[in-house]
């Protein structure tokens, strides 16, 4: 069995930039365009899809992905371009903490307000 969460964008281009160039996602369908209404990405063995579809209203998603280092992959995106300027609210979004339910993790929320929730295994 598995999953694959839809995230819902109000542009994709913008979305796939993110993705794929500060998050390092990759199309999983090389045909796959900017304009296409629905993308899937992937990383390593994660997917996620991408949608546009017309008529449907965007809506905040969150998903878990679990990984090895999580204080490597932080360093990492920041040295992409992730941008933690906001989400003074969130000290999660900010890099790593060691949650109270026992967990290390890390938060990316994209341009649409979705949120990559990125745990140590």
């Amino acid at each position: 069995m598995r999953l694959i969460p839809i995230f819902k964008r109000t542009n994709m281009k913008v979305a796939l930039d993110f993705y794929t160039g500060i998050l390092d996602f990759k199309i999983k369908y090389i045909e796959a365009t900017k304009n296409d209404p629905v993308v899937i990405l992937k990383n390593g063995s994660v997917q996620i899809m991408l949608s546009t579809m017309v008529g449907e209203k965007p809506f905040r998603t969150a998903a878990n992905i679990y990984v090895r280092d999580v204080d490597k992959l932080f360093k990492k995106y920041l040295s992409t371009g992730l941008d933690i300027s906001g989400r003074t609210d969130s000290p999660v979004h900010h890099g790593p903490l060691n949650q109270i339910w026992g967990t290390r993790e890390f938060y990316v929320s994209d341009p649409d307000d979705n949120t990559l929730c990125f745990i140590n295994e």
